[in-house]
């Protein structure tokens, strides 16, 4: 008992000075130097001893202390010249060492050619050569150890500081730049990780260390040797340099990980740091997002830029995700001035300093305004007379909008008839439009109001003496906007579960904002006007098998952590979306990513009616089953799902509409004119 009582009092001491030791700051510089020469003295003095105990003669122009300050002199002058004092003792690097050596390298060759050219004068020396080389020698040892010693005291204490809490990792790879990581996180003491190996897929090099970790193998049954692995090493996770595996090779490793029961972080390349001391900054659990295979987007800049540059540029819905992404990437092309146009003011304010701050040269303007305010917008077209015109701006959230349609149809479809047609009216070169895979045979009021929107410009640009070319891009989800199912899912499982799935075999096609958002771009430039281009999205992702990987990133498991619950179909939502409607065929195009689809397109007439009777009765007071079915008889291809509207299907003949603003929408499902390819 007394033993045990005296152990743990020599602990609580010894983790006292530890932390003493660890809290205090950077010795100054001139400490630094004292240090330095005290050493420095201390060599000469051994010097002495060393020469006087063997049968040397020792010059005695000089006493030992005129000796002794002469070359503290000379070392100190060496030590100004090479700033051997400018390093951080601690993290003393090879640069260090370079110049403690130039330092003594130095003080041997001046002393030297004093020493010899005043024996030239005089006929005497002031030092023996032995004495000056062996000086030399000894003080270039003692200032290394003292800085070897010191970072090795520092690393330890850091080290039993923090063992306990630090997340012990596997190192993968044998690389440079996966050595390099583990040195920089073994020298960081608040770094949260521990390196205790290195994982290695070949069968060369397992029996050797580096900086003293084993590097260990692991190829064959992955799995059993990672469970191996973590056993003996007591291994937390494994660390991934992200640009260094291919996806499908990561999603291997990945899911043999996850079975061993280890966790899965990742980091970015070292030249992608903005400096050494922030690597444990850089990693963080592996992202979904890193484990999607899509092959990598690349598009011609140079063609984009000839497009985009010199020319006023007007975003609408510039402060959602992917209008926000499109006026980020714009201003890199130096437009001669973009309009960023959005209702939403925080958000709207939130790209406006971001703009500010990473392209000060930029002249843009952040304009709060609405797309359905005719007036509002005629004014900025007449202002700005743009040249192109992205037109994100749209209501998105398929179950919000199927409770509220009006305000879908005023947005999605109005607000793009009025954008539209002041392009137009304008003369713009080019109107881009940002539609939805919803738009294809929809199943909802969210996606039959984009359809609505597709089919006016369509339309449009079929009308005599339009000189605008009118382009829309269809796409998918985009990963991590707002409100999409990626950050759901985050926010669920940081909250502890239940992560909700509507059905266990919903599956959806997925893009990166930023990868989105270029093939936007580059479909502009191919437009030759009233195409429709539709974006490769890769494979589907079976949202399931989505939530379940996303809980075993944040190092849980499925079902037992965090409980996933099957919620069932929301209103207007399918199990799986559309890139073509019926009638609708795709051609290929230069870029590998981009499909440009036929169309069916629909007199301008008719459409531009129809758009008319609908603006009337969202604003009047009607039933929303009435705007519904006269929604319904302009997309006659929109067959609601698990709505309340599926009902008004189930009719032999679409409801007559009465005569509105003295006309009338006709009640035959409207004829296309003729199928049209793109080119």
């Amino acid at each position: 008992m007394e033993k045990n009582m005296k152990l743990t009092f020599l602990n609580k001491q010894y983790a006292g000075v530890r932390n003493f030791v660890l809290e205090q700051n950077f010795l100054p510089r001139w400490m630094v130097v004292i240090i330095d020469l005290s050493l420095c003295l201390f060599a000469f003095i051994i010097t002495i001893f060393i020469l006087r105990s063997v049968p040397i003669t020792t010059p005695t122009v000089l006493t030992l202390i005129e000796k002794s300050l002469l070359i503290l002199v000379v070392q100190l002058l060496c030590f100004s010249v090479f700033r051997t004092y400018s390093g951080i003792i601690r993290h003393s690097t090879f640069t260090d060492v370079y110049r403690i050596a130039l330092a003594s390298g130095s003080v041997f060759l001046l002393t030297m050619i004093g020493n010899n050219a005043y024996a030239s004068f005089t006929g005497q020396h002031v030092f023996a050569g032995t004495g000056l080389l062996l000086y030399t020698c000894l003080s270039f040892g003692l200032l290394m150890a003292f800085r070897i010693l010191v970072k090795e005291t520092y690393r330890f204490l850091s080290i039993t500081a923090s063992q306990n809490s630090k997340k012990r990792i596997l190192v993968f790879g044998v690389s440079d730049t996966s050595i390099g990581l583990a040195q920089s996180l073994i020298g960081d003491a608040h770094s949260p990780y521990r390196p205790v190996a290195f994982l290695s897929t070949s069968e060369k090099g397992h029996n050797f260390k580096i900086m003293d970790l084993p590097i260990l193998m692991c190829c064959g049954t992955i799995e059993n040797d990672l469970k191996r692995i973590k056993e003996k090493y007591n291994a937390q996770g494994v660390l991934l340099v992200g640009d260094t595996l291919s996806v499908p090779e990561k999603n291997n490793i990945v899911e043999k990980t996850f079975a061993a029961g280890l966790e899965v972080y990742n980091t970015f390349m070292p030249e992608k740091w903005d400096k050494l001391s922030d690597v444990h900054l850089k990693i963080a659990p592996l992202q979904i997002e890193d484990l999607l295979e899509r092959d990598p987007i690349e598009i011609d800049s140079n063609l984009i830029s000839s497009d985009l540059q010199g020319k006023t540029i007007l975003v609408t819905g510039g402060a959602g995700s992917i209008g926000g992404e499109l006026a980020k990437q714009i201003a890199a092309f130096k437009p001669k001035k973009m309009i960023v146009l959005d209702n939403a003011e925080s958000a709207l304010h939130a790209i406006d300093l971001h703009l500010k701050k990473n392209f000060p040269k930029l002249k843009y303007q952040c304009y709060l305004a609405d797309v359905t305010q005719k007036g509002r917008m005629e004014g900025i077209f007449a202002k700005f007379h743009f040249d192109v015109v992205y037109h994100a701006a749209a209501y998105k959230h398929v179950p919000m909008i199927e409770n509220h349609p009006r305000e879908g149809i005023r947005i999605n479809t109005m607000g793009t008839r009025i954008v539209a047609k002041l392009a137009c009216d304008y003369g713009c070169e080019r109107f881009v439009m940002i539609s939805t895979d919803k738009a294809v045979n929809p199943s909802n009021v969210m996606g039959a109001t984009k359809r609505a929107a597709e089919m006016y410009v369509q339309a449009l640009q079929r009308k005599p003496g339009v000189t605008t070319k009118f382009v829309t891009t269809r796409f998918g989800n985009v990963l991590g906007s707002n409100g999409s199912v990626i950050p759901f899912f985050k926010e669920q499982i940081k909250n502890g579960g239940p992560v909700t799935v509507t059905h266990k075999d919903i599956i959806r096609y997925f893009m990166t904002i930023q990868e989105a958002c270029q093939l936007v771009l580059q479909a502009g430039t191919m437009g030759k006007g009233g195409e429709i281009f539709v974006f490769d999205m890769g494979k589907p992702v079976r949202i399931l098998d989505m939530a379940e990987r996303m809980i075993k990133l944040s190092g849980l498991k499925p079902y037992d952590d965090i409980p996933i619950e099957i919620t069932g179909l929301r209103e207007g939502e399918k199990l799986y979306e559309e890139l073509l409607n019926a009638g609708e065929c795709s051609l290929t195009t230069f870029h590998p990513k981009i499909m440009v689809s036929g169309v069916v397109e629909y007199d301008y007439e008719y459409i531009s009616q129809a758009l008319n009777n609908l603006d009337i009765l969202i604003n009047k007071v009607v039933k929303k089953r009435e705007i519904i079915k006269t929604l319904k008889q302009l997309v006659p291809e929109f067959k609601s799902q698990n709505s309340v509207y599926v009902d008004l299907d189930l009719l032999e003949k679409p409801v007559d509409v009465t005569v509105l603003n003295g006309h009338t929408l006709p009640s035959q499902k409207p004829k296309p004119i003729h199928a049209k390819t793109g080119n």
